[in-house]
């Protein structure tokens, strides 16, 4: 058996989780992690399972053409040992370019990372909740004040705060 990625995307219609976990569950496969979620009338789905290659194409292939599946090998699991403390991060204002990429920038150049991140535009509102590590070398109050920076230059709000356990 090989570790499998799996990614479906197309039109949202009632029964394509079913329709797509049935035909994995039919070759044995488990699904171990998995996202799920609309993107703006799309259903997106990313799927870890383990099962074999050939089979799982094979079940998944009356699906294609309405939606589009990739299904791949993944190399050996990595790990994720946490870097330290969860944050919960969110961005709101004025949707514009290059938010996401200016604000885990920020977070990137304390030592942090993402562990989950949804953005979501509602009208001209640009929403971004992130779940986020931050090793226990981190200047909060220096990444604090880099993060106020980039919001401030583009024209939205942002907190960082401790995530409570019923936040994750």
């Amino acid at each position: 058996m090989s570790q499998l990625a799996v990614t479906v995307i197309g039109p949202d219609r009632p029964g394509i989780i079913a329709d797509v976990t049935e035909a994995l569950v039919g070759t044995g496969v488990n699904l171990e992690d998995s996202t799920m979620t609309l993107l703006r009338g799309h259903f997106a789905m990313m799927i870890v399972c383990a099962g074999p290659l050939d089979e799982v194409k094979a079940a998944l292939e009356p699906l294609r053409g309405e939606l589009v599946i990739t299904v791949r090998t993944m190399g050996p699991e990595h790990r994720h040992a946490p870097l330290g403390a969860p944050y919960m991060l969110s961005v709101h204002g004025a949707d514009r370019p290059g938010i996401v990429a200016a604000v885990t920038r920020m977070i990137a150049a304390a030592g942090g990372t993402v562990t989950d991140m949804s953005t979501r535009l509602s009208g001209g509102l640009y929403v971004l909740t992130a779940e986020v590590e931050l090793p226990p070398t981190a200047e909060l109050e220096m990444l604090n004040r880099a993060l106020e920076i980039t919001a401030e230059e583009l024209g939205v709000g942002v907190t960082l705060r401790p995530a409570e356990s019923d936040d994750l």
